[in-house]
């Protein structure tokens, strides 16, 4: 079965569509042509903007033209993760779709279904001749998932409706009405590297561990490959000194690391303790997160060719100690929202550029301003005395939430008419735009709901199939009661 069979059929094959342009985040032209296009194709209005959002625009059905607008929200990027062995250019190449079960995964790589679900289920929105509504703008922003650069972007005017609907949350059920904000620290450490000594060389690798949204999976305990492989360096150096000559691991600011590897020196004397030590650390690894991780994640050790430099004996023992011990995962839970991470941090990337700077990648969220730069400040006091300069990019406000909020309960009333039961209504730790929306539009009335998605920003992410039937048939519901 192809996605194009499934139902809702016209959300499906947007989705399909979509999946067949290119759209890594902060390489979106082809995204943006292809919306125009479509835009086009189907006789409906749209607009650009200059940082490169799109904003399509359709009137109310008859009768409903002077209802009140609604923008439909979603963005255009997805995360490009994938596994080591998949060959797959993001700059290039469609997403390979497929149906298991009752799920519809990529093949080897993230599905994009953050957000193009969102997108397509706003595009269908407003061409489909079944849905009762008023006046419908479908924006669609840029690079949400790092910078929110859309939403920063923002100009204004470019929309005009007052109620607004985030088609970006992961989790049928849910009514999201708060998340987090959040900033990111990029660490960079000039290295002094030295000549290599006499020893035997290892490649150290940490691999195949699940990864996934570092703000909405930073609460399940999973392990992060870049802090695992930096505790092994610090503890097997307590046994059998090493040099460090090399260190890279992550990606992507807002995904767990799921791989990091680094290649060391030993002395010829040490080596097989060395070699020892690493298979009991595996056995370590296992017991430890055998219960939240894949089973068959992997820990290797093997000898490699001799490497020409290391980094300096005494700045890579700091590094890998810093490393270690650098603030990850959950740092407090909210005292207002039972269950909610109120703060954390992700220890995201680690890498060496032009072989002399090594850059340290920290996200850092909250949904306390104070708590968010607090953390910061730790993270520059820790990487501060290995004299990195350190600068924070990408900063975005959270969202308060409003449980007066009246789009909100025409949300809940349409959930209890469909499902017969209630929603649940929460706040996230996952960032949405929907806080920086609110800052330069403070009239907007907002709430964000979605589909069921599982492990996004991992090549694990997959869609339900079901919920999407029933978000659409959600999305509908609440557009015909705010048409009335």
């Amino acid at each position: 079965m192809k996605i194009t069979d499934l139902k809702p059929t016209l959300v499906w094959r947007i989705f399909d569509e979509i999946t067949q342009v290119p759209r890594p985040t902060h390489h979106l032209d082809k995204m943006k042509a292809f919306l125009v296009d479509w835009a086009k194709r189907h006789d409906v209005e749209c607009h650009t903007d200059e940082v490169g959002n799109v904003m399509m625009r359709v009137p109310g059905t008859p009768g409903h033209e002077n209802a009140p607008t609604v923008i439909l929200q979603g963005h255009q990027d997805m995360v490009a993760e994938k596994l080591p062995e998949v060959k797959h250019d993001f700059m290039t190449d469609p997403i390979q779709t497929e149906v298991d079960g009752e799920w519809v995964r990529a093949k080897g790589t993230t599905l994009g279904a953050d957000n193009g679900l969102g997108c397509a289920t706003a595009m269908a929105a407003l061409i489909d001749p079944d849905l009762v509504h008023g006046p419908l703008e479908a924006l669609l922003t840029v690079d949400e998932e790092q910078g929110l650069i859309g939403a920063n972007g923002l100009q204004k005017g470019f929309v005009t409706g007052n109620i607004l609907l985030n088609l970006d949350s992961e989790e049928m059920g849910s009514l999201v009405i708060g998340c987090a904000g959040g900033k990111v620290a990029l660490c960079t450490i000039p290295l002094r590297m030295q000549a290599a000594p006499d020893g035997v060389f290892f490649e150290v690798s940490l691999s195949g561990l699940k990864g996934g949204h570092s703000g909405m999976e930073i609460n399940l305990g999973r392990a992060n490959a870049n802090q695992q492989l930096a505790r092994f360096l610090w503890e097997a150096d307590r046994l059998t000194p090493l040099e460090l000559s090399y260190f890279d691991g992550g990606g992507l600011a807002n995904a767990i690391p799921r791989d990091a590897k680094a290649v060391v020196c030993v002395s010829r004397e040490q080596a097989e303790d060395f070699a020892v030590f690493a298979a009991s650390f595996s056995a370590t690894l296992h017991a430890e997160y055998d219960a939240v991780e894949n089973p068959d994640f992997r820990f290797d050790v093997r000898e490699c060719k001799p490497q020409e430099q290391i980094i300096e004996t005494h700045q890579a023992h700091d590094i890998i100690a810093a490393l270690f011990a650098c603030p990850n995962g959950v740092q407090s839970m909210s005292a207002a929202i039972p269950g909610l991470v109120e703060t954390s941090d992700n220890l995201a990337s680690v890498k060496i550029l032009n072989d002399h700077d090594m850059v340290v990648t920290v996200h850092i969220r909250s949904s306390v301003d104070s708590r968010r730069d607090e953390v910061g400040s730790r993270v520059s006091a820790l990487f501060g005395m290995l004299g990195a300069d350190i600068a924070f990019d990408d900063a975005y406000v959270g969202w308060t939430p409003d449980p007066n909020s009246p789009v909100l309960k025409v949300a809940e009333e349409s959930y209890r008419k469909l499902f017969g039961k209630d929603p649940k209504v929460e706040a996230l730790h996952a960032g949405l735009e929907c806080g920086l929306f609110l800052e330069k539009m403070p009239h907007l009335d907002m709430v964000s709901f979605g589909p069921t998605l599982k492990d996004i920003h991992s090549p694990g992410e997959k869609a339900n199939i079901k919920t999407v039937q029933e978000f659409y048939e959600l999305l509908g519901e609440i557009l015909r009661r705010l048409a009335e």
